[in-house]
């Protein structure tokens, strides 16, 4: 009789669906040879190949495409029927895996993860932050965070954090005595930027409004950055104008350090917003989440 460890199949689940041992590692919160061990002790108590692999790349064979249409849904009922014994508890337990912007994680995130984790002393919050867009269910997290133009369309997506945003220019004193202050989005064609490079490679041009004037700018300058603290300090040194979120510039607008550029040409925009997939049995640590961050919508959790 064929009896594979419960464990085991489930380390398939993950190599398969992300087709890279790091990545599924990572998710887990395991070793990459943990998954390899799992996979091999697989494939000699079923005595079958279940995955091909190069030095390049993972790729399930026929008989694992098979085998993951059957155990994908099981596994699934499974962790459902583990889940259910939750509210048999006086309070939830279990992780919720969340996958955010590197912004949230650094200014928004911080007062809303106390309050909850003390509220639930059950729940581990497992959090990766990262800018790249990635498939959150494929990857293996219960919910992600993200603004509005990046949610897909069959997802279930709620407010979290302020409800709008703003991204804010600035530049250090010495900077604009030495450069002079641009006024309109214009000069800023004249002028040093520090410019951030997304995730994805995209370096994104600045878009500012005013009465309903919209104005793009490719902005050029000495520093190009994927590191907000890095792009921050050099401005604070003064080589150039910076143009981010008004969250990462407003303590150094309070020491002086930046100063305000072109306030009313700032752009303002929806608030990131909590989404997780339309399902019937929502994992009970999200759907405490969920309902902690409805209940606290309309009071500041600092």
């Amino acid at each position: 009789m064929i009896d594979p460890d419960l464990s085991d199949l489930s380390a398939l689940v993950a190599v398969a669906e992300t087709r890279n041992f790091r990545a599924a590692a990572k998710i887990r919160g395991v070793s990459a040879s943990s998954l390899s061990d799992a996979i091999r002790r697989l494939e000699e108590r079923l005595d079958v190949r279940l995955l091909n692999r190069t030095t390049r790349s993972v790729t399930p064979t026929e008989a694992c495409v098979q085998l993951l249409e059957r155990l994908t849904p099981a596994m699934g009922e499974i962790a459902g029927a583990l889940d259910a014994l939750n509210n048999f508890r006086n309070s939830p337990t279990g992780t919720l895996k969340l996958n955010v912007p590197v912004i949230v994680a650094r200014s928004i995130l911080p007062p809303i993860v106390n309050s909850f984790l003390l509220a639930h002393p059950g729940i581990v919050l497992d959090i990766l932050a990262s800018d790249t867009f990635i498939d959150i269910l494929a990857a293996g997290f219960d919910a992600g965070i993200r603004y509005d133009e990046s949610i897909e369309r069959d997802m279930i997506a709620i407010p979290i954090g302020p409800r709008t945003q703003r991204f804010v220019l600035a530049a250090a004193p010495a900077y604009l005595a030495a450069r002079g202050t641009p006024e309109h989005p214009r000069d800023i064609i004249d002028h040093d930027c520090i410019r951030h490079r997304f995730a994805s490679g995209v370096t994104a041009a600045w878009e500012f409004e005013k009465n309903g004037q919209s104005v793009k700018i490719a902005p050029k300058g000495p520093l190009l950055g994927s590191h907000i603290e890095l792009e921050l300090g050099a401005a604070i040194a003064g080589l150039g104008l910076i143009y981010t979120f008004e969250e990462v510039i407003e303590p150094a607008f309070k020491t002086g350090e930046l100063l305000p550029v072109m306030q009313p040409w700032w752009m303002s925009f929806t608030g990131p917003r909590l989404y997780y997939p339309s399902r019937n049995h929502m994992p009970v640590p999200l759907r405490a989440f969920v309902d902690f961050i409805k209940n606290n919508a309309n009071r500041s959790l600092a």
